[in-house]
């Protein structure tokens, strides 16, 4: 089988097997393999095919990796991240360890910024660690 086909036949696999990724690498590789199958057609060495393909599927994953890593969507705050909570009772000063008020329920919380309160006081949730919150005197 003339190598032309065979780059043919494996660009085409690829970008078909891209629409079940949707990753863009296997798209990049298939684009890569049918360019080099446009070399092979114009009479290419079967060297200069692999270092095209390998040299453009290099470049092409790394410009998709780069795309990727500028154009990524930031993890999206947690709801309860700001929301206002009040200091119950004391579990473990040394620790930091309390008990607040949240959403009509008591809540065992961490106070991560070091900071002392007493009974009543206002914290605001700084994140959410399984069933415990992390609390602090400032808003994040």
């Amino acid at each position: 089988m003339d190598s032309f086909l065979v780059w043919l036949i494996i660009g085409l696999m690829l970008v078909i097997a891209e629409v079940a990724s949707g990753t863009f690498y296997v798209l990049v590789l298939g684009l890569t393999a049918l360019i080099a199958a446009v070399v092979a057609w114009l009479g290419g060495s079967f060297a200069i095919q692999v270092v095209v393909a390998v040299t453009l599927g290099l470049f092409g994953c790394i410009a998709v990796s780069i795309i990727r890593r500028r154009t990524a969507v930031p993890l999206m705050r947690g709801l309860d991240e700001g929301q206002v909570v009040r200091l119950a009772t004391w579990l473990s000063r040394a620790d930091g360890l309390v008990k607040v008020r949240y959403r009509d329920a008591l809540w065992d919380a961490r106070i991560v910024d070091g900071e002392v309160g007493e009974s009543g006081d206002i914290f605001f949730i700084v994140a959410m660690r399984g069933n415990n919150l992390e609390i602090a005197k400032k808003m994040p």
